[in-house]
């Protein structure tokens, strides 16, 4: 960790081998909540959108495909910066462009201008992903899955909470006071992070070219980054087909339910959030395997209550537990063990692992709204229960790989 003049903090030289500090990882998991909740808010507004736009349910659906787009696109190009450059910095310029696109979404008069703001949204809440190795680069080696646990349960909060959010705000105040609001908070955040967060850069010199060919370089050379890249880019292609249709069942019939009760939806993910923290700690003592399967199956095997949410409540309820269990405690096991791989490389790895899986997020997407448009609920969730089963048959066959995973 150096000063912008290049000298070397003695504090922060030696913030690997002491650890981080508890308020440190609390006020780090805050700020990944906040910044990936603005990737988020229009899930449970798609169909208000949809009929103040005057548009199909598919043509709204595919919002969320560009807001997936363009995480996908700031995890390639803006992620492998935070091992060439000083994070504090780099992170709180991302959060001050957030704010510029969300203003954008709020006041945009029609849904291509919208679309575009919500992939520089998703662009921009990259920044989650910056944080996310920067606090497994401050602690100690043997706390670092607990560390990530953390702050992932505070990113994953944050999903959860910005659907919540969004369904109140959006039936009380009209879908674009969501944006305003978010534009506030993501103002805040940056100017409390510029505050709190220590400065800190890697020690290796690369040329922006030279990282980019590196992260290219560690996913032909790891053979365990591959497959944990598959296994999360399928497990979020499942939950995106999920959450690009649930708001057009639960509005329609039998449930007529308003933006706020969709909303609420969101809070039942919360089982994601304790499978956070416990994947975490059990991936440190060497669980990975057997909860990596354990979580497969968890995803697949909620699609049957799910599906059977088009008729009744209660296995809909459910099905959302399992799948939130099911993809964040995979998601959460594949992060702990890419970071085992290359301790100095980790916003690259980072960037090969969350590339794959937004892909996979924006391909759910887009194939949940074309899949619902066409065959309904039934339709789209065969292909979020596809997706999943991929995963699943892929780690069953995988064989014994030359790393730990």
């Amino acid at each position: 960790m150096s000063s912008p003049t290049g000298r070397t903090r003695p504090e922060a030289s030696a913030a690997g081998a002491a650890g981080i500090p508890k308020r440190l990882v609390l006020v780090m998991a805050v700020a990944a909540g906040l910044a990936v909740a603005n990737n988020y808010y229009a899930q449970p507004l798609l169909a208000t959108i949809a009929r103040h736009m005057h548009v199909g349910t598919a043509a709204a659906g595919l919002l969320i495909t560009f807001s997936q787009i363009g995480y996908g696109l700031g995890l390639a190009v803006l992620v492998p910066l935070g091992d060439l450059i000083e994070r504090r910095r780099l992170v709180t310029t991302l959060l001050g462009l957030s704010v510029l696109a969300l203003i954008a979404a709020a006041f945009s008069p029609t849904l291509a201008v919208l679309a575009s703001a919500s992939l520089f949204i998703g662009l921009t809440s990259v920044v989650a992903q910056i944080i996310v190795p920067f606090a497994a680069s401050l602690a100690a080696e043997h706390e670092q899955g607990r560390v990530v646990g953390i702050v992932m349960s505070g990113l994953l909060i944050g999903i959860l909470l910005a659907r919540t959010v969004a369904g109140f705000v959006g039936d009380i105040f009209g879908w674009r006071a969501i944006y305003a609001l978010a534009a506030l908070l993501t103002s805040g955040l940056a100017g409390v992070l510029w505050r709190e967060l220590p400065e800190y850069r890697e020690h290796h010199l690369y040329s922006y070219l030279q990282l980019l060919r590196s992260v290219w370089r560690l996913v032909r050379e790891e053979r365990v980054l591959r497959y944990r890249s598959m296994y999360g880019a399928s497990v979020f292609a499942s939950f995106s087909v999920f959450w690009t249709t649930a708001a057009f069942l639960l509005s329609g019939p039998p449930y007529h339910y308003s933006d706020r009760i969709i909303g609420l939806f969101g809070l039942l993910g919360v089982a994601g959030v304790v499978a956070a923290s416990a994947a975490g700690r059990l991936a440190d003592r060497g669980w990975a395997r057997l909860q990596t399967v354990a979580f497969l199956l968890c995803t697949l095997v909620s699609w049957l209550p799910i599906g059977l949410g088009a008729y009744h409540l209660a296995p809909l309820v459910l099905g959302i537990v399992l799948l939130d269990l099911g993809v964040h405690g995979t998601q959460i096991t594949n992060q702990s063990e890419i970071y085992r791989l290359s301790p100095s490389a980790r916003s690259r790895l980072t960037t090969a692992y969350m590339t794959a899986y937004f892909v996979g997020g924006a391909g759910g997407s887009m194939a949940g709204a074309l899949l619902y448009g066409a065959f309904g609920w039934i339709g789209s969730c065969c292909g979020g229960a596809a997706f999943s089963a991929v995963a699943l048959v892929t780690r069953m066959t995988e064989g014994r790989p030359i790393r730990s995973a």
